[in-house]
This record gives C-alpha cells, structure tokens and sequence, in this order.
C-alpha cells in the first residue's frame, strides 16, 4: 500500500530514496486530478460561457490538467507508470494523502460558499503577501512539491526520457522532463500557477498571471485583484457573480434514489468519463501521443453531459442534478 502524503513526508530526507519519489510523484499525479471534479462541476454550473468568472475557473481547470501532465512526464520519465484509471477519492471527502486534513471537498455548483470553503482551501498558497501565517501545521501542496524538488536533486535518479507526453493543453504548453533543470521548471510551473511565490500573488515566471488562489478570490470578492496604495486589494475592475445552475452539494454515496432519467443521464456522464481515464492511463504507460489525443477528445464530450444533468430536477425540487465522477465499472 502506498503511503498517504503525510506520511511520505514525514519520512527523514536523508531515507527518502527512488521509491519514496516514485511514491511521491503519484500522489501528486492524485492530488491534481482530485482537483478536477469540484472544479469543473463549478464550471459547468456557470449558464453563460462568456462570464468572466466562467473564463477564470476554466483556465484554471486547464492549468490543473497541465500539471497533472507534468507530474506524469516527472515520473516516467525516472521509470514510473503513473495509475490514473484506478481510482478517485471519494466526495465528500478529503483531498488525497491527507493534505489540509480538516477540508472536506464536494461537488456542486459555483456560489461563494464553495469557492470560499473548497476552492481556495484547495489552493491555499505556502506563503504569500496576501495570506497571513496562521500558524498551521498541515502539510500544504507547494511545501510537498518542494519535497520531491529537493529528492530528485539529492537523488539525482536515471532520467530516460521515456513516454513523455507533449503539446498544448489550452495556453499552456506540456513538455518533456529530460533534465532537474525541467523538473525545477515544471515544478516552479505548478506551484506559482497555484499559489503565486513570496512576494507576489501570480506566476512571474510562467506569464504574469494571477495564481489559481488569488482568481478564486477575485469571483469571491466580486473584483479584480490590484496593487494599489502600496498593496494588493480587491478594488479592481467588477467580476459580476454568474447566474447558474442550481446543482446542490452530492450527497456522500450519490444521489440515493435518482429518477430513471437522472440514472441514465449519470451512467452516460461516468462511461465517458471513464473513457478519458482509460485513454490517459493508455497514453502514458505507452508514450503514445494519439491515446492522449483520444483522451482530450472524449473529454470535450463531458460538459454536455454534465449540463444534460444539470436541466434534470431533483425529486424534492430544491435543485438539480451534478455529475457525481464515479468509475464505471
């Protein structure tokens, strides 16, 4: 059984050898896809596609896809296979390997209650001019990369170059890891698109682009976020809150007695759900770009789906119906 996140890095740096990277890799491959469900529920929730709220959380969603990319290269490309298809946590829950162990994660539609509570607990950056040391304990995604950063130089592992996947993933470009200096880049990558650096809340390397944490806050806020008065602040340009689906919070299990429509339009959502699951597992246990060009068709598939869904009532007529994400068996 692979160790939980906290417990990976509660193993002393000096023991922390090719396994314990392995190990690590996956976990992250783990921690990034998690993400993706409650992200894309939000979305999908958001009636018109012009918002910009809804241009904000569908570029994170795509950043988030990047850096699961980039954790999967880092481990094949030291030998790895990265298991995708296997399994996923289970919402309501917590995020995988016990990061921010008192946040529980759950799909739903966008309101600030889910952006507040989820999305920006999700991201909470390491450090940051906006953010506040408040003492915590918790292990948080950034000082784990910062781990696996610090192994595979101290390490200095085989690096092949073996079935990397590259390409576009909407802005952002996918790229081989052949090199510690790539896997110092991609690692920079992931951290700053999620949570800014030290001094600044975006990803000065990597486009200028406010971090994922900082956008979250911008929908919350209702404003962009800007340096003013010697400080950032949210009094920027209005970020009006969009109008959207009312998909409540899925309860834990699924929906317990869906209405036949409601079955079939969820068994339709997870089948091809499922499909882009097998078609990445495919694409990076064999290097074979075509599987993970199969994977992003079949994902394009999803919104349809998930809005199909969304114009189901639930029984008791207080909302609709959500993707739930299961694996289809």
């Amino acid at each position: 059984m692979n160790k939980t996140i906290v417990e990976l890095m509660q193993v002393p740096e000096e023991r922390r050898d090719l396994n314990w990277l392995k190990n690590s890799l996956q976990s992250a491959i783990e921690v990034e896809l998690s993400t993706l469900p409650p992200y894309l529920c939000a979305l999908w929730s958001i009636k018109n596609q012009s918002e910009p709220a809804y241009q904000l959380i569908d570029g994170i969603g795509l950043e988030e896809m990047l850096h699961m990319g980039l954790a999967c290269n880092m481990l094949t490309t030291i030998g790895g296979i990265p298991q995708i298809n296997t399994s996923l946590p289970a919402y309501p829950g917590p995020l995988p390997g016990g990061v921010r162990p008192a946040l529980t994660v759950y799909l739903a539609g966008l309101s600030k209650d889910y952006l507040k509570d989820v999305f920006m607990e999700i991201e909470y950056p390491e450090s940051g001019p906006i953010v506040m040391a408040l003492g915590e304990t918790y292990t948080t995604i950034g000082a784990f990369y910062n781990a696996i950063l610090t192994a595979f130089k101290d390490l200095s592992p085989p690096i092949t170059g073996k079935n990397q996947l590259t390409g576009m993933v909407g802005d952002n470009d996918l790229y081989a890891i052949t090199s510690i200096a790539e896997v110092e880049k991609a690692i920079n990558e992931i951290k700053q698109q999620g949570e800014g650096t030290s001094q600044l809340p975006t990803a000065p390397d990597f486009g200028g682009e406010l971090a994922h944490y900082y956008k979250y806050a911008e929908i919350w806020h209702g404003n962009e976020l800007e340096y003013k008065d010697g400080k950032w602040q949210y009094t920027g340009k209005c970020i009006p809150f969009p109008d959207v689906y009312p998909m409540l919070p899925i309860p834990a299990g699924g929906y317990p007695s869906p209405s036949q429509e409601a079955k079939n339009a969820l068994q339709a959502f997870d089948a091809q759900f499922m499909k882009v699951l097998n078609f990445l597992q495919s694409a990076w246990a064999s290097g074979n770009k075509s599987e993970l060009g199969k994977a992003i068709g079949a994902m394009r598939g999803l919104e349809t789906l998930a809005v199909a869904l969304m114009h189901i009532p639930l029984p008791e007529g207080n909302g609709v119906y959500g993707p739930q994400f299961k694996l289809a068996t």
